[in-house]
Protein backbone atom coordinates (compact mmCIF):
# COMPACT_ATOMS: atom_id res chain seq x y z
CA UNK A 1 0.00 0.00 0.00
CA UNK A 2 1.54 3.39 -0.93
CA UNK A 3 1.95 6.19 1.65
CA UNK A 4 4.58 8.66 2.25
CA UNK A 5 4.14 10.48 4.74
CA UNK A 6 4.46 13.75 5.44
CA UNK A 7 6.52 15.74 7.94
CA UNK A 8 5.44 19.11 9.67
CA UNK A 9 8.95 20.49 8.04
CA UNK A 10 7.81 19.46 4.53
CA UNK A 11 4.60 21.39 4.63
CA UNK A 12 5.85 23.77 6.61
CA UNK A 13 8.93 24.39 3.81
CA UNK A 14 7.02 23.39 0.58
CA UNK A 15 4.85 26.31 -0.15
CA UNK A 16 6.80 29.01 0.68
CA UNK A 17 9.64 28.12 -0.80
CA UNK A 18 7.68 27.47 -4.39
CA UNK A 19 5.74 30.99 -4.02
CA UNK A 20 9.71 32.75 -3.71
CA UNK A 21 10.36 30.70 -6.51
CA UNK A 22 7.67 31.88 -8.95
CA UNK A 23 7.75 35.52 -7.95
CA UNK A 24 11.12 36.00 -9.23
CA UNK A 25 11.15 33.04 -11.78
CA UNK A 26 7.88 31.75 -12.88
CA UNK A 27 5.24 32.93 -15.88
CA UNK A 28 3.57 36.04 -15.26
CA UNK A 29 2.44 37.37 -18.62
CA UNK A 30 0.50 34.95 -19.98
CA UNK A 31 -2.57 36.26 -22.18
CA UNK A 32 -4.81 34.42 -19.25
CA UNK A 33 -3.29 36.15 -16.44
CA UNK A 34 -4.11 39.54 -17.04
CA UNK A 35 -7.63 39.01 -15.55
CA UNK A 36 -9.34 36.74 -12.78
CA UNK A 37 -12.40 36.81 -15.03
CA UNK A 38 -13.46 33.33 -14.62
CA UNK A 39 -14.15 32.54 -18.43
CA UNK A 40 -10.80 33.26 -19.88
CA UNK A 41 -9.63 31.24 -16.94
CA UNK A 42 -12.00 28.47 -17.79
CA UNK A 43 -11.27 28.79 -21.42
CA UNK A 44 -7.14 28.92 -20.74
CA UNK A 45 -7.63 25.90 -18.57
CA UNK A 46 -9.50 23.83 -21.27
CA UNK A 47 -7.16 24.66 -23.75
CA UNK A 48 -4.07 23.43 -21.72
CA UNK A 49 -5.30 19.95 -21.24
CA UNK A 50 -3.59 18.01 -23.16
CA UNK A 51 -1.47 20.77 -25.00
CA UNK A 52 1.37 22.82 -24.28
CA UNK A 53 1.55 26.92 -23.21
CA UNK A 54 3.18 27.76 -26.08
CA UNK A 55 0.82 26.04 -28.61
CA UNK A 56 -2.21 27.45 -26.73
CA UNK A 57 -1.46 30.98 -26.45
CA UNK A 58 -2.24 32.08 -30.66
CA UNK A 59 -5.73 29.78 -30.69
CA UNK A 60 -6.52 31.24 -26.88
CA UNK A 61 -6.26 35.04 -28.38
CA UNK A 62 -8.12 33.86 -31.82
CA UNK A 63 -10.68 31.92 -29.64
CA UNK A 64 -11.36 35.43 -27.61
CA UNK A 65 -11.92 37.99 -30.23
CA UNK A 66 -14.08 35.74 -31.36
CA UNK A 67 -15.74 34.80 -28.61
CA UNK A 68 -14.97 37.60 -25.78
CA UNK A 69 -17.32 36.32 -23.40
CA UNK A 70 -19.65 32.78 -22.57
CA UNK A 71 -22.72 34.80 -23.94
CA UNK A 72 -21.13 35.15 -27.24
CA UNK A 73 -19.73 31.56 -27.18
CA UNK A 74 -23.23 30.15 -25.95
CA UNK A 75 -24.41 31.96 -29.00
CA UNK A 76 -22.41 30.72 -31.69
CA UNK A 77 -23.34 27.80 -33.86
CA UNK A 78 -21.26 24.68 -32.97
CA UNK A 79 -19.67 24.58 -36.21
CA UNK A 80 -18.35 27.62 -36.05
CA UNK A 81 -16.74 26.72 -32.65
CA UNK A 82 -14.82 24.10 -34.34
CA UNK A 83 -13.94 26.30 -36.73
CA UNK A 84 -12.00 28.65 -34.79
CA UNK A 85 -10.75 25.48 -32.86
CA UNK A 86 -9.55 24.05 -35.68
CA UNK A 87 -5.79 23.23 -35.72
CA UNK A 88 -5.64 22.43 -31.97
CA UNK A 89 -6.65 19.22 -31.60
CA UNK A 90 -8.75 17.21 -29.21
CA UNK A 91 -11.83 18.35 -30.41
CA UNK A 92 -13.66 17.64 -27.47
CA UNK A 93 -12.82 20.13 -25.77
CA UNK A 94 -14.35 22.13 -27.79
CA UNK A 95 -18.00 20.72 -28.18
CA UNK A 96 -17.28 20.52 -23.79
CA UNK A 97 -16.52 24.50 -24.07
CA UNK A 98 -19.68 25.29 -26.11
CA UNK A 99 -21.77 22.95 -24.02
CA UNK A 100 -20.79 23.96 -20.58
CA UNK A 101 -20.92 27.50 -22.19
CA UNK A 102 -24.64 27.29 -23.16
CA UNK A 103 -25.68 25.35 -19.75
CA UNK A 104 -23.91 28.42 -17.68
CA UNK A 105 -26.18 31.18 -19.82
CA UNK A 106 -29.32 28.89 -19.04
CA UNK A 107 -28.65 27.29 -15.55
CA UNK A 108 -26.40 29.89 -14.25
CA UNK A 109 -27.82 33.27 -15.52
CA UNK A 110 -24.05 33.81 -17.03
CA UNK A 111 -22.16 33.84 -14.20
CA UNK A 112 -19.92 31.27 -13.56
CA UNK A 113 -19.96 28.73 -10.50
CA UNK A 114 -17.33 29.43 -7.90
CA UNK A 115 -16.48 26.33 -6.50
CA UNK A 116 -14.39 23.37 -7.67
CA UNK A 117 -17.53 21.48 -6.93
CA UNK A 118 -19.96 23.13 -9.04
CA UNK A 119 -17.78 23.56 -11.51
CA UNK A 120 -16.81 19.88 -12.29
CA UNK A 121 -20.73 19.92 -13.00
CA UNK A 122 -19.68 21.52 -16.23
CA UNK A 123 -19.09 19.09 -19.48
CA UNK A 124 -15.03 18.74 -19.67
CA UNK A 125 -14.25 19.95 -16.20
CA UNK A 126 -12.88 17.22 -14.19
CA UNK A 127 -11.13 17.41 -10.92
CA UNK A 128 -7.90 19.09 -11.44
CA UNK A 129 -9.35 21.52 -13.88
CA UNK A 130 -12.24 22.56 -11.53
CA UNK A 131 -9.96 23.36 -8.93
CA UNK A 132 -7.18 25.43 -11.11
CA UNK A 133 -10.31 27.54 -12.37
CA UNK A 134 -11.46 28.00 -9.08
CA UNK A 135 -8.08 28.83 -7.36
CA UNK A 136 -6.91 31.46 -10.17
CA UNK A 137 -10.70 32.64 -10.50
CA UNK A 138 -11.51 33.05 -7.20
CA UNK A 139 -8.77 32.22 -5.05
CA UNK A 140 -10.64 29.48 -3.52
CA UNK A 141 -8.51 26.76 -1.46
CA UNK A 142 -8.15 23.78 -4.02
CA UNK A 143 -5.38 21.01 -4.86
CA UNK A 144 -4.71 20.35 -8.50
CA UNK A 145 -2.91 17.31 -9.91
CA UNK A 146 -2.63 17.63 -13.30
CA UNK A 147 0.36 16.12 -15.14
CA UNK A 148 3.17 18.29 -14.34
CA UNK A 149 1.99 17.95 -11.16
CA UNK A 150 2.23 15.08 -10.68
CA UNK A 151 5.67 14.53 -11.95
CA UNK A 152 6.78 17.26 -9.56
CA UNK A 153 5.05 15.10 -6.25
CA UNK A 154 6.25 11.62 -8.05
CA UNK A 155 9.68 12.65 -7.82
CA UNK A 156 9.55 15.00 -4.50
CA UNK A 157 8.32 12.11 -2.45
CA UNK A 158 9.61 8.89 -4.76
CA UNK A 159 6.14 7.63 -5.44
CA UNK A 160 6.68 4.51 -6.89
CA UNK A 161 4.34 3.81 -9.44
CA UNK A 162 2.45 5.00 -12.77
CA UNK A 163 0.47 8.34 -12.03
CA UNK A 164 -2.27 6.82 -14.20
CA UNK A 165 -2.77 3.84 -11.89
CA UNK A 166 -5.58 4.55 -9.25
CA UNK A 167 -4.17 3.49 -6.02
CA UNK A 168 -0.86 5.57 -7.58
CA UNK A 169 -3.39 8.88 -8.36
CA UNK A 170 -5.05 8.61 -4.77
CA UNK A 171 -1.80 9.19 -3.07
CA UNK A 172 -0.73 11.65 -5.46
CA UNK A 173 -3.95 13.51 -4.77
CA UNK A 174 -3.57 13.04 -0.61
CA UNK A 175 0.26 14.66 -1.06
CA UNK A 176 -1.03 17.54 -3.14
CA UNK A 177 -4.09 18.63 -0.69
CA UNK A 178 -1.77 18.08 2.65
CA UNK A 179 0.53 20.72 0.92
CA UNK A 180 -2.09 23.22 -0.01
CA UNK A 181 -1.59 26.47 1.82
CA UNK A 182 -3.46 28.45 3.78
CA UNK A 183 -2.99 31.99 1.32
CA UNK A 184 -1.82 33.02 -1.98
CA UNK A 185 -3.57 30.13 -3.46
CA UNK A 186 -3.63 31.63 -7.57
CA UNK A 187 0.29 31.91 -6.86
CA UNK A 188 1.00 28.54 -5.65
CA UNK A 189 -1.22 27.02 -8.00
CA UNK A 190 0.71 28.78 -10.49
CA UNK A 191 4.24 27.76 -9.04
CA UNK A 192 3.30 24.71 -9.17
CA UNK A 193 2.31 24.72 -13.08
CA UNK A 194 5.66 26.50 -13.53
CA UNK A 195 7.89 24.38 -11.79
CA UNK A 196 6.75 21.04 -13.31
CA UNK A 197 6.57 23.22 -16.97
CA UNK A 198 10.06 24.73 -16.95
CA UNK A 199 12.06 22.48 -14.17
CA UNK A 200 10.88 19.52 -13.06
CA UNK A 201 10.41 18.54 -17.05
CA UNK A 202 11.22 14.89 -17.98
CA UNK A 203 14.85 16.07 -18.53
CA UNK A 204 15.10 18.17 -15.02
CA UNK A 205 17.18 21.05 -14.36
CA UNK A 206 17.33 20.20 -10.54
CA UNK A 207 20.20 22.73 -9.84
CA UNK A 208 17.71 25.42 -10.73
CA UNK A 209 15.19 24.13 -8.64
CA UNK A 210 13.82 25.30 -5.37
CA UNK A 211 12.70 21.89 -3.72
CA UNK A 212 15.74 20.25 -4.14
CA UNK A 213 16.62 20.29 -1.26
CA UNK A 214 13.86 18.28 -0.14
CA UNK A 215 13.52 15.75 -3.06
CA UNK A 216 13.35 12.29 -2.51
CA UNK A 217 14.33 11.12 -5.92
CA UNK A 218 17.20 13.90 -6.20
CA UNK A 219 18.97 12.48 -2.37
CA UNK A 220 18.39 9.03 -3.75
CA UNK A 221 19.66 9.68 -7.09
CA UNK A 222 16.92 8.41 -8.47
CA UNK A 223 14.82 11.02 -10.33
CA UNK A 224 15.25 9.85 -13.53
CA UNK A 225 13.13 6.57 -12.06
CA UNK A 226 10.10 9.17 -11.09
CA UNK A 227 7.36 8.90 -12.20
CA UNK A 228 7.05 5.26 -13.81
CA UNK A 229 6.42 5.47 -16.96
CA UNK A 230 3.18 3.65 -18.36
CA UNK A 231 2.89 0.05 -19.26
CA UNK A 232 3.40 -0.76 -22.99
CA UNK A 233 0.26 -1.79 -24.21
CA UNK A 234 -0.09 -2.49 -28.33
CA UNK A 235 -3.22 -0.94 -29.46
CA UNK A 236 -5.09 -2.93 -31.68
CA UNK A 237 -5.01 -1.70 -35.49
CA UNK A 238 -8.16 -0.51 -37.40
CA UNK A 239 -8.57 0.05 -41.20
CA UNK A 240 -11.26 1.97 -42.86
CA UNK A 241 -11.80 3.54 -46.53
CA UNK A 242 -12.29 7.17 -47.03
CA UNK A 243 -13.70 8.99 -50.21
CA UNK A 244 -11.97 12.45 -51.42
CA UNK A 245 -14.31 12.90 -54.15
CA UNK A 246 -13.03 16.17 -55.78
CA UNK A 247 -15.61 18.33 -58.35
CA UNK A 248 -14.83 21.97 -59.63
CA UNK A 249 -11.89 22.71 -56.94
CA UNK A 250 -13.81 21.39 -53.71
CA UNK A 251 -13.61 18.25 -52.17
CA UNK A 252 -16.77 16.27 -50.83
CA UNK A 253 -17.16 16.12 -46.87
CA UNK A 254 -19.57 15.14 -44.33
CA UNK A 255 -20.25 16.24 -40.68
CA UNK A 256 -19.16 13.15 -38.36
CA UNK A 257 -22.10 12.95 -35.25
CA UNK A 258 -21.53 14.37 -32.44
CA UNK A 259 -20.94 11.45 -30.79
CA UNK A 260 -17.61 9.07 -31.88
CA UNK A 261 -14.30 9.77 -33.21
CA UNK A 262 -14.17 13.34 -35.07
CA UNK A 263 -17.29 14.23 -33.55
CA UNK A 264 -18.77 17.34 -35.28
CA UNK A 265 -15.78 17.39 -37.41
CA UNK A 266 -15.99 17.57 -41.30
CA UNK A 267 -14.50 14.33 -42.78
CA UNK A 268 -14.72 12.85 -46.34
CA UNK A 269 -17.30 10.50 -46.51
CA UNK A 270 -16.48 6.94 -44.77
CA UNK A 271 -16.85 4.00 -47.00
CA UNK A 272 -18.87 0.59 -45.89
CA UNK A 273 -16.17 -2.13 -45.51
CA UNK A 274 -18.85 -3.98 -47.91
CA UNK A 275 -17.62 -3.58 -51.78
CA UNK A 276 -21.20 -3.94 -52.99
CA UNK A 277 -22.38 -1.04 -50.39
CA UNK A 278 -19.18 0.61 -51.13
CA UNK A 279 -20.01 0.70 -54.68
CA UNK A 280 -23.26 1.74 -54.29
CA UNK A 281 -22.16 4.99 -52.28
CA UNK A 282 -19.71 5.60 -54.94
CA UNK A 283 -22.46 5.95 -57.76
CA UNK A 284 -24.56 8.14 -54.83
CA UNK A 285 -21.98 10.91 -54.92
CA UNK A 286 -21.36 10.53 -59.05
CA UNK A 287 -17.78 8.90 -58.45
CA UNK A 288 -18.70 6.34 -61.62
CA UNK A 289 -15.39 6.66 -62.91
CA UNK A 290 -11.71 4.56 -61.87
CA UNK A 291 -10.57 6.25 -58.72
CA UNK A 292 -7.38 5.66 -56.82
CA UNK A 293 -6.37 4.65 -53.98
CA UNK A 294 -3.74 6.97 -52.12
CA UNK A 295 -0.95 5.61 -49.89
CA UNK A 296 -2.46 4.66 -46.21
CA UNK A 297 -2.25 6.90 -43.17
CA UNK A 298 -1.99 5.66 -40.13
CA UNK A 299 -3.60 7.50 -36.81
CA UNK A 300 -3.02 7.18 -33.47
CA UNK A 301 -6.02 7.43 -30.75
CA UNK A 302 -6.13 6.84 -27.21
CA UNK A 303 -7.06 3.04 -27.70
CA UNK A 304 -6.42 1.81 -30.96
CA UNK A 305 -4.87 3.05 -34.36
CA UNK A 306 -6.42 3.54 -37.76
CA UNK A 307 -5.05 3.20 -41.28
CA UNK A 308 -6.92 5.63 -43.41
CA UNK A 309 -6.62 4.59 -47.04
CA UNK A 310 -8.17 7.57 -49.34
CA UNK A 311 -9.66 6.92 -52.45
CA UNK A 312 -9.30 9.63 -54.61
CA UNK A 313 -12.19 9.81 -57.51
CA UNK A 314 -13.88 12.82 -59.34
CA UNK A 315 -17.05 13.50 -58.97
CA UNK A 316 -18.93 13.51 -62.31
CA UNK A 317 -22.53 14.62 -61.15
CA UNK A 318 -22.46 18.56 -60.81
CA UNK A 319 -22.19 19.47 -56.94
CA UNK A 320 -25.85 20.46 -57.26
CA UNK A 321 -27.05 16.72 -58.07
CA UNK A 322 -25.09 15.92 -54.62
CA UNK A 323 -26.40 18.51 -52.19
CA UNK A 324 -28.12 16.69 -49.05
CA UNK A 325 -28.22 17.33 -45.62
CA UNK A 326 -25.17 16.79 -43.57
CA UNK A 327 -23.27 17.25 -46.90
CA UNK A 328 -20.71 19.69 -47.98
CA UNK A 329 -18.68 20.88 -51.10
CA UNK A 330 -15.92 23.04 -49.72
CA UNK A 331 -12.95 24.66 -51.50
CA UNK A 332 -9.68 23.30 -51.66
CA UNK A 333 -8.59 26.66 -50.89
CA UNK A 334 -10.57 26.99 -47.36
CA UNK A 335 -9.60 23.83 -46.12
CA UNK A 336 -6.53 25.73 -44.15
CA UNK A 337 -9.48 26.83 -42.19
CA UNK A 338 -11.68 24.35 -41.97
CA UNK A 339 -12.76 22.10 -39.30
CA UNK A 340 -11.21 18.95 -40.23
CA UNK A 341 -9.00 16.45 -38.42
CA UNK A 342 -5.45 16.27 -38.62
CA UNK A 343 -4.70 13.85 -41.52
CA UNK A 344 -7.42 14.88 -43.51
CA UNK A 345 -6.60 18.42 -43.31
CA UNK A 346 -2.83 17.52 -44.19
CA UNK A 347 -3.77 15.05 -47.09
CA UNK A 348 -6.36 17.95 -48.70
CA UNK A 349 -3.86 20.52 -48.20
CA UNK A 350 -1.29 18.73 -50.59
CA UNK A 351 -4.01 18.06 -52.53
CA UNK A 352 -4.72 21.13 -52.87
CA UNK A 353 -1.06 22.01 -53.52
CA UNK A 354 -0.80 19.69 -55.93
Amino acid sequence: MLSCPLSTTEVAEFAPALLRWQRRHGRHDLPWQSSREPYRRWVSEIMLQQTQVTTVIPYFLRFMSRFPDVASLAAAELGEVLQVWAGLGYYRRARNLHASARLVVTDYGGVFPYTSDALQRLPGIGRSTAAAIAAFAFNRRAAILDGNVKRVLARYFAVPGYPGDAAVERELWRLSEALLPRREISRYTQALMDLGALVCTRQPRCNDCPLVTGCKARREQRVAEFPAPRRRVRRPLRRARFLIALNNKSVLLVRRPDLGIWGGLLCPPELPADSELADRELRRFGCNGAGRDLPAIRHGFTHFSLDIVPLLCRAELAQRHIAEPGLVWLPLNQIGAAALPAPFKKLLLRLAGA
